[in-house]
């Protein structure tokens, strides 16, 4: 007689969950574990859930680039994509490269002398590889590989811009032992501030040398030959760049960088086993600051772009900025240094198309089963206080038949996520939409039905993967009784968020924006983050096609008092505020960048915004009006805030490989998963260190970049 199979259910459907249960079905496994995903609602994706609404139209919850160092995420949707090929399911998605396509410009905004706001824009060069690629031979993402990589990206904007005028320079590296390679720096300093080009290059190539080659031992003449280094560089670059207008934004990269790597050296990150934990508990300006970082370039736009994309602001207070230096610094590290192939790289359509179709449609074939409209309200914590005892289900919608519910629905040729359930598949669903029930909503608890499923009966582990804002609404329990489980809900911060799409008539290009279909960020507020996303449209299902759709978000800020759980009209309160937010933007800032959208009378030309041809409409409206046929939300369910990194709340996250409980794993970006931010990368990394406390799959080396002990 066979050993029956560990039965694991995985609670949400967001990146952390899926990557859980992409490992845990490996055929690998051959079917050691049987794997049920529960999700309140129709679809998978969590933060990164998006549907398909009238015309076909994409609407997510708000901006999603992947960047170029995602390499577990990347590893994943490759190993998904040749799965779907091999089991002659290729033609439903095509290869991973038909679903991603690089990018390498970005734009950042700043506010201009002159008045307006000027853009800086920059070309990052293609490295080789793709992101998911095996790591070349002895390539480890280290402190010192990437701070020689920043000498060396240092010295190639020295030479560009001073010597070469465009184009990206080369950098040459020089070779010697440690002691060597400071004394020629020492030289090189004793001349004085740098006198030529040609000598800060050579310096800053001495550098990026000694860093590769630099050991513990050599810490003291590491740090040494940096401070005399930065300070003569910062003279220079003064001298050089400050008043020169067009080199602004270098300085101000420069600036930023010379203090991070003063603060680094001095608090001995290169070296300690923390790593940037060291520098945890400092606020990433702060840190800046108290190493030579000047308030010119603590304001530039580079500093709010960081702040802006993490959407590091308390309770979403624009005047709380906050992001820990360690995790700051972090995630600027890897952004800069550690890609492949591309800068990032933009989907070819939705996240929940691009991303949760294929894994849902790879992981069904392997039989994996999804539990849709189950929402975990407790988590039922055994009396001896060290394992799960039961889970406990709202069943929002029961389908006819008891058939498993078909959650996908071909648009332009591919499968994809709806904006809304199927009311034909269930039971009064006629009725759950004449009621305005949506399954989705933290507020809204209508359901058809409740079951408990028990240990060893139902289940065998739970891996609870939902946002932390969630947990203590789906653990209770736990987190009256653990002390950790209650600091951890109350130490890692969340914010609201909110985004609006725009579909136009009219390109960008007509509507006065020059160059490329950029991602913006550190723009005006409430809106400080947006994209061009032309090269969606054909993926959606329009008779006649819009010339371009635009994305926009950024955060909300919270009311003074938390809603009440009975408060069922203040999602609608806050998706209302958000439409006034949006529309009021693009009457105003949005000049700033699209002077062709304006009439003669500086009004909006509202007209330009196109309505759905689907027939959902009978008459589009006019005027301001016209702005009800496009699409907003606010991302206020628990579930949905957006985790944020402040001071000191590393040492409060909790890590999937943590088994206080021995039939229990969490999983998520709030989780303490080697990379704190609220991003696919962070969350998949969760999944993955999830899936290896369960079954010891994937190895803890084979994680790229988790360098945790």
């Amino acid at each position: 007689m066979s050993e029956r199979p560990l039965r694991v259910a995985v609670i949400g459907g967001g990146c952390a969950s899926m990557a859980t249960a992409w490992e845990l079905s490996r055929p690998e496994h051959r079917g050691k574990y049987e794997v049920t995903v529960y999700q309140e609602g129709w679809r998978l994706g969590g933060k990164g859930a998006s549907g398909r609404g009238p015309s076909g139209r994409i609407e997510e919850h708000g901006l999603h680039i992947w960047l170029g160092f995602y390499d577990n995420s990347f590893r994943m949707m490759r190993e998904c994509h040749a799965e779907l090929d091999a089991g002659g399911m290729g033609d439903l998605y095509g290869d991973w490269q038909d679903a991603w396509t690089p990018e390498n410009d970005i734009a950042l905004c700043s506010a201009s002398e002159q008045g307006g706001f000027a853009n800086w824009r920059a070309h990052m060069p293609p490295r080789p590889g793709y992101p998911g690629d095996p790591l070349p031979q002895g390539q480890v993402f280290t402190l010192p590989y990437y701070m020689a990589k920043a000498f060396d990206l240092f010295r190639a904007l020295i030479l560009d811009t001073t010597v070469n005028g465009h184009g990206v320079a080369t950098a040459t590296e020089s070779t010697g032992e440690p002691d060597q390679l400071a004394r020629r720096i020492a030289k090189l300093v004793k001349l004085g501030s740098f006198a030529t080009t040609a000598a800060l290059a050579e310096a800053l190539g001495l550098l990026a040398s000694l860093s590769r080659s630099a050991t513990p031992d050599d810490a003291g003449t590491l740090l040494t030959s940096l401070e005399r280094v930065c300070a003569s560089m910062r003279q220079w670059l003064e001298d050089q760049w400050l008043a020169d207008s067009s080199n602004r934004f270098l300085w101000e990269v420069a600036d930023l960088t010379l203090a991070t790597v003063v603060g680094m050296t001095r608090h001995n990150v290169w070296f300690d086993p923390r790593g940037l934990d060291v520098i945890e508990d400092f606020e990433c300006r702060e840190f800046l600051h108290m190493h030579g970082a000047s308030i010119r370039s603590l304001q530039s736009p580079f500093l709010r772009g960081l702040y802006d994309l993490s959407m590091g602001y308390v309770n979403g207070d624009l005047n709380r900025p906050s992001l820990s230096a360690g995790q700051g610094l972090r995630g600027t590290l890897r952004t800069f240094f550690g890609y492949r192939g591309a800068f990032m790289w933009r989907m070819r359509a939705g996240m929940g198309d691009v991303v949760f179709a294929p894994l849902y449609t790879a992981m069904r074939a392997r039989g994996v089963k999804f539990e849709f409209f189950h929402r975990l309200t407790n988590m039922g914590m055994a009396k001896s206080g060290d394992h799960v005892e039961s889970l406990t289900f709202d069943v929002q919608a029961r389908t006819k038949d008891a058939r498993d519910y078909d959650p996908l629905v071909p648009v332009a040729g591919r499968p994809c996520w709806p904006s809304t359930f199927d009311p034909d598949q269930l039971i009064d669903g006629d009725r759950m939409v004449s009621e305005g029930w949506n399954p989705e909503s933290h507020w809204d608890r209508r359901r058809a039905d409740e079951v408990t499923l028990e240990v060893s009966e139902d289940f065998d582990f739970v891996s609870l993967g939902v946002g932390v804002g969630a947990v203590p609404h789906v653990a209770p329990e736990f987190v009256a009784r653990d002390p950790r489980w209650k600091a951890m809900c109350e130490e890692v911060k969340t914010v609201a968020s909110q985004a609006f799409q725009v579909w136009m008539t009219e390109d960008l290009a007509k509507l006065g924006w020059p160059g490329p279909a950029y991602i913006t960020g550190a723009f005006e507020k409430p809106f400080d983050t947006w994209c061009d996303m032309a090269h969606v449209v054909p993926e959606e299902g329009w008779k006649d096609r819009p010339a371009t759709s635009v994305y926009f978000c950024a955060v909300l800020p919270d009311p003074p008092e938390p809603p009440g759980d009975e408060d069922g009209d203040y999602p609608a309160r806050r998706t209302e505020e958000v439409r006034g937010n949006a529309e009021d933007f693009l009457q105003g800032p949005i000049r700033e960048v699209w002077p062709g959208a304006f009439d003669l009378q500086g009004n909006f030309r509202w007209e330009i915004l196109k309505a759905p041809d689907d027939g959902s409409i009978d008459t589009a409206p006019v005027g301001k009006d016209r702005f009800a046929t496009q699409y907003w939300r606010a991302n206020v369910n628990p579930s949905d805030r957006y985790v944020i990194h402040t001071p000191g709340s590393y040492r409060y996250r909790i890590s999937p490989l943590d088994m206080t409980y021995d039939n229990l794993t969490i999983c998520g970006d709030w989780t303490d998963s080697g990379f704190h931010s609220g991003c696919v990368e962070g969350a998949v990394m969760s999944g993955l260190l999830a899936a290896h406390a369960l079954c010891g799959s994937p190895k803890l080396e084979d994680i790229t970049a988790y360098d945790h002990p």
